[in-house]
């Protein structure tokens, strides 16, 4: 992400001018969470108020503790397609739990100081898991977009597509609530370019034009024009349910642990778990690096970083609310608000807790199309379809990683699209440095044939290093010098060790020798 400067004003919590800039921020970010919280939250399979409560607790909590200055947590998109399997599986009352222990064990990883250590995880993998997530996503809210159900996970909702779009073209309210969620998305992708036209505007609009994208956020005026549409005409379109911001507040009850321990049940509760913790720090950590790119302030601690999350997941799970990352949407905009402090997401929480608390009744207007033409749009952008091109012309074996892992995330579930990415990510590394290369010299004489081994002999490479040993010539005294490797492994030192008493035997007809091995 490209780099902005920021302004070298004090940064002091007792600045009038600091203050002004965090009031105005968190105003903006406020209005840039409320749709995200409400429609993650609707498309999780939870009420809508819940992603409210994540975002306040990522506002009011996590907002005030050490780690990154700038960036903003709240429910995200990339955790709603495990939180939906995780409701669907266990149960809404068991989420908390999940949560909870997820929360648990981020906290100890901070303590342990391994937060740093989330940035070696390898970015295809990482820009996989994020495509992967995109393409559910948008499978999944295409039903909603319809105002349909959709029939289950990932591979269910591709093959269900084409029988989806029968339905709609014969149903009149179906296309209705299809037209609330196109008009949604065209917003979204028009607003930000409203600044385009400015030139050809008369002066008042052409200023109206060039400020109103950067005060006003595009979820929120997406949103607030289709609902005030839907309200005008009275469309028969689904809406939100409201239940109150008390009534969805459940904690997880012995009930609700009992359940992920019960027979058949524990392996899918126990890879949840991880799913969450393992995903919700990286996609916060490298949101983190992302944000410290935006601005010039203290950068980021990620070992604390990561306890605030913890402590921010593990008040959630106690509340029986989703999970929470760091929010790049958000961080982003809190940064070219001109944020200066932490000032500005312990705001943006603030907001939300009055908004929650005294205009519950707004969100009942609000069409669940219009949700789901935020969140189409939300995982169109997780799609890296730009980078697509230059990452497979320069880094092809990290462009198959990206591919593979996000099509194993469609195929399967999170889980194990992840752990097949990571696994990959590992052999492409492997196989990257185990290069071998043998220099041979005296071929063309009748003595010693001199051959050097340079490199990475591993096991993966032994079959070609095979193939050039035994086409030497099997008449001349071959010297195999080992001193140029880097690193032998067993498996090739093994298979040199036969090698050699081959040519040694009874049939070879010249003697070879190993002059030096490698550590």
């Amino acid at each position: 992400m490209p780099s902005t400067t920021a302004r070298p004003a004090d940064r002091s919590w007792r600045s009038p001018a600091v203050w002004r800039a965090d009031f105005t921020a968190s105003l903006v970010v406020f209005l840039v969470a409320v749709p995200l919280c409400v429609g993650v939250s609707v498309a999780s399979g939870a009420p809508a108020e819940l992603g409210l409560v994540t975002g306040i607790v990522g506002g009011l909590l996590t907002g005030l503790l050490p780690g990154s200055s700038l960036q903003v947590s709240g429910p995200a998109a990339g955790l709603t397609v495990l939180v939906f399997e995780a409701v669907e599986d266990f149960g809404l009352g068991a989420l908390g739990a999940l949560v909870l222990i997820a929360g648990v064990l981020q906290l100890v990883m901070g303590v342990l100081r391994l937060g740093r250590w989330f940035r070696a995880i390898s970015v295809a993998v990482v820009q996989g898991m994020l495509a992967g997530i995109g393409l559910v996503l948008i499978a999944g809210q295409l039903y909603a977009l319809a105002d349909a159900k959709a029939p289950g996970g990932g591979p269910a909702n591709l093959a269900g597509l084409p029988r989806l779009a029968m339905d709609t073209i014969g149903s009149d309210p179906a296309l209705g609530a299809l037209a609330v969620g196109v008009s949604t998305i065209a917003v979204l992708v028009a607003w930000p370019r409203l600044r385009q036209l400015a030139p050809v505007l008369p002066r008042p609009l052409a200023r109206l034009a060039s400020q109103a994208p950067q005060v006003l956020p595009a979820p929120l005026v997406a949103v607030a024009l289709v609902t005030a549409v839907v309200a005008w005409w009275d469309l028969p379109v689904a809406r939100v349910e409201v239940r109150g911001l008390l009534d969805v507040v459940q904690p997880p009850g012995g009930a609700d642990f009992a359940r992920l321990t019960e027979a058949g049940a524990v392996a899918g509760a126990l890879g949840t778990v991880l799913a969450f913790t393992l995903i919700a720090s990286a996609e916060s950590l490298f949101s983190a690096a992302a944000v410290d790119r935006l601005h010039d302030g203290p950068k980021t601690d990620y070992d604390r970083e990561l306890m605030a999350q913890g402590a921010g997941n593990t008040v959630c799970g106690l509340l029986g609310a989703l999970p929470m990352t760091a929010v790049i949407v958000r961080s982003a905009a809190n940064v070219q608000a001109g944020a200066r402090t932490k000032t500005s997401r312990v705001l943006h929480g603030v907001w939300l807790l009055v908004f929650a608390a005294a205009f519950p009744a707004a969100l009942g207007v609000v069409p669940l199309a219009a949700l789901a033409g935020v969140l189409v749009h939300a995982g169109g952008k997780l799609i890296p379809v730009k980078a697509w091109r230059p990452l497979w012309r320069e880094h092809r074996g990290e462009a198959v990683v990206l591919a593979v892992t996000a099509v194993a995330i469609v195929a399967t579930n999170m889980f194990e699209g992840v752990l097949l990415g990571l696994l990959m990510a590992v052999a492409k590394s492997a196989w990257a440095t185990s290069h071998v290369h043998l220099e041979i010299a005296g071929l063309e004489g009748g003595g010693v044939v001199h051959v050097r081994a340079l490199g990475n002999a591993t096991f993966l490479r032994l079959p070609k290093l095979l193939d050039q040993l035994e086409a030497l010539p099997r008449d001349r005294e071959v010297e195999l010098d080992l001193s140029g490797l880097r690193h032998l492994d067993h498996a090739c030192a093994a298979a040199l060790g036969n090698w050699e008493e081959q040519r040694r035997g009874p049939e070879g007809t010249a003697r070879a020798t190993a002059r030096s091995t490698a550590p």
